[in-house]
């Protein structure tokens, strides 16, 4: 599957997005491996049109896995284009995004290149490094991959100033660096394996600092040579993905998807019944009838007399207690005993307030 045609990409360029070309694409495929019935979940938080993880998602398949694809795309259009391709897309910025930490198998990362809003306080002076959408998006995404995760970052060679490559250099092991085909944008593909971060690698991180000010690694091969990412299993059951906000084609969207797991296919079966007419009893209802009725919620509503009287109603019913006291004559001196005996019994209450125009409209009236 082609990812998409050079003048198409090119467009896509000049509005800002980036899209990772098929060349590009087709060597990082070589690197990954996976077992047969292997369960995996992939990200990637920049999915744009969803092509590349598409890509991933059917290399994985071919290897016998069973992979689910995840992606976050901001621009609506894309969004809506990426959800044919992968299984599960949200619109919005990946900020505002609730995904929960160390769930992802593999992560696939092409973020916006740029350089952040100016600094004119010089706040981050201390981390050593300028402020990059990179490092921006890189920091809110690594929580999300699993220890042995795998990391595919696809960004310029020269990002990598100190602070980044000690990110990397910190909390990846067996990390391979190479430059892409394409280098219209000078990127750089890296894979690595997440490891505890419980200190930084001092080789890595020179290494990848170097390649930031000019000693740039080699072209990604046709052929892979090295040993493959495995990427792990995953529990799919548990993934927490979730957007803090939902546009409404996501909205629509999601709908659909799970339209038979809402109540929208019972709809006729829970609203499709008639109201019909109460009809009138044959015989005049005794106490016990009343109070059921009342419970019910069956005497209410707007009642005219023949008179022309007009009273809105509201029944009702209440347990009370009905206290019998008898004696009782005991023993042969004649000691008397008390007994004392508490039935319970329901007790009907019709409210109502008078509609009838006149001086009395608007009182409240109850019927006991």
């Amino acid at each position: 599957m082609a990812l998409m045609f050079s003048r198409l990409a090119h467009n896509f360029i000049k509005n800002g997005y980036f899209p990772t070309d098929e060349v590009t694409m087709g060597r990082i495929l070589q690197a990954l491996d996976a077992s047969l019935d292997q369960k995996l979940a992939i990200l990637d938080p920049c999915c744009g049109e969803g092509a590349a993880l598409a890509e991933v998602k059917n290399h994985l398949q071919e290897l016998g896995a069973k992979p689910q694809s995840f992606g976050v795309e901001y621009n609506a259009e894309r969004s809506q284009n990426a959800r044919q391709w992968l299984d599960v897309v949200a619109h919005a910025d990946i900020a505002e995004m609730a995904i929960k930490v160390r769930q992802f198998g593999l992560l696939l990362l092409n973020p916006p290149y740029g350089d952040m809003v100016s600094d004119q306080a010089q706040l981050d002076a201390a981390t050593g490094g300028k402020k990059r959408l990179e490092k921006h998006f890189y920091r809110l995404s690594h929580p999300w991959l699993m220890p042995e995760g795998v990391l595919i970052l696809i960004v310029p060679h020269y990002v990598f100033d100190a602070e980044f490559s000690a990110l990397i250099a910190k909390s990846y092991r067996d990390v391979r660096v190479f430059m892409a085909p394409e280098q219209k944008f000078k990127q750089c593909v890296l894979f690595g394996v997440k490891r505890k971060a419980d200190r930084l690698d001092p080789e890595l991180a020179s290494q990848l600092e170097a390649m930031g000010t000019g000693t740039l690694p080699p072209e990604l091969p046709d052929h892979w040579t090295w040993p493959c990412y495995q990427v792990p299993n995953c529990v799919l059951d548990s993934i927490q993905f979730v957007a803090h906000r939902i546009e409404t084609d996501g909205l629509a969207h999601e709908i659909e998807r799970m339209h038979r797991s809402t109540l929208w296919p019972q709809f006729e079966q829970h609203f499709g019944g008639r109201v019909q007419k109460h009809r009138r009893p044959l015989r005049a209802l005794r106490d016990w009838h009343l109070a059921l009725a009342l419970a019910a919620g069956q005497i209410s509503g707007v009642v005219r007399s023949p008179d022309g009287r007009m009273l809105l109603v509201k029944g009702d019913t209440h347990k009370d207690r009905a206290l019998k006291v008898t004696f009782e004559e005991t023993g042969k001196d004649g000691d008397m005993r008390e007994i004392r005996t508490f039935t319970d019994k329901f007790v009907p209450v019709i409210r109502a307030i008078e509609f009838t125009p006149g001086p009395m409209f608007g009182n409240l009236v109850t019927i006991q």
